[in-house]
């Protein structure tokens, strides 16, 4: 069965300064829409649409160093998001200081390409980690995004085939604190306990004003819940059927003073898993 999934791949450091070139002029392109989007429900009462938006930004690809598809992904995503949150203004996008956006560039379909073993876009050959073979897959729409490490990644949904899971079980998961999943079975996932673990690091880091510390340990306790959850989830996926989960209000649990043990869980991670696999 073909469905279409997204591939990321992590980019070369190298890379780093015109990625983040490419992505202060995203933030000026997308504060360009916004203000213009602004205006015109302001003076004229008319909510612009990614096509009206298009002719305002023609022809600016070639001098801020943009494929002239991505002003038009731009647009794009700025008019799904304010359909999506209600609003007539979305917040700005920052490229610096304090609350700086992390960096971000949409690549429309065929405007990335596999060359020579590197990712191609916009005239330029970015170098990656492949660990997906993508000279197998053909691109879709993508992106370039940073994360707070300023580690660059590329995202492309590509079309994959999925094998049915052979598994005829069927399972119920019942969420918790003490154990992070309990299975109808008697399988068990125990909390792992991820924040607690580093916190008395992770608070020395920030007393010192260690940003790049406080970075780090932020990012493993992330890669380590997310390691623990995909493992869990892999393993109920290929030897069951149908996997039922308990309904637990995450979002009224974190109004309790077990916030941060629930927060901890990853119930909201482990549902998605096992949604997608």
């Amino acid at each position: 069965m073909k469905h279409a999934k997204t591939l990321k791949v992590r980019v070369r450091d190298r890379h780093a300064p015109l990625l983040n070139s490419m992505a202060r002029s995203v933030n000026f392109v997308w504060n360009f829409v916004n203000e213009l989007s602004q205006r015109s429900i302001k003076e004229r009462g008319v909510f612009l649409s990614a096509y009206d938006m298009h002719p305002y930004t023609k022809g600016a690809g070639k001098e801020l160093g943009l494929h002239s598809q991505t002003l038009q992904c731009i647009a794009g995503e700025y008019v799904t998001r304010r359909k999506q949150f209600k609003k007539s203004r979305l917040n700005w996008r920052k490229s610096g200081g304090v609350r700086r956006s992390l960096g971000w560039i949409p690549v429309n379909t065929a405007a990335a390409q596999w060359r020579s073993g590197q990712v191609y876009h916009n005239g330029h050959y970015f170098k990656v980690w492949d660990s997906y073979g993508l000279s197998q897959y053909r691109f879709r729409s993508g992106s370039f995004s940073e994360d707070t490490r300023g580690r660059w990644y590329f995202n492309i949904v590509v079309d994959g085939k999925t094998e049915i899971s052979a598994g005829q079980n069927r399972i119920g998961i019942d969420l918790g604190l003490i154990d992070t999943a309990t299975c109808s079975d008697g399988t068990k996932l125990e909390a792992g306990r991820f924040y607690r673990g580093l916190e008395e690091k992770l608070a020395i880091a920030q007393r010192a004003r260690n940003k790049t510390q406080v970075k780090t340990i932020h990012a493993k306790i992330a890669n380590r819940r997310k390691d623990a959850l995909h493992k869990f989830s892999r393993t109920l996926v290929n030897r069951c059927g149908e996997i039922y989960v308990g309904n637990v209000s995450r979002l009224k649990l974190v109004k309790t003073k077990m916030a941060k043990s629930v927060l901890d869980a990853g119930w909201g991670q482990l549902k998605t898993m096992l949604d997608y696999k």
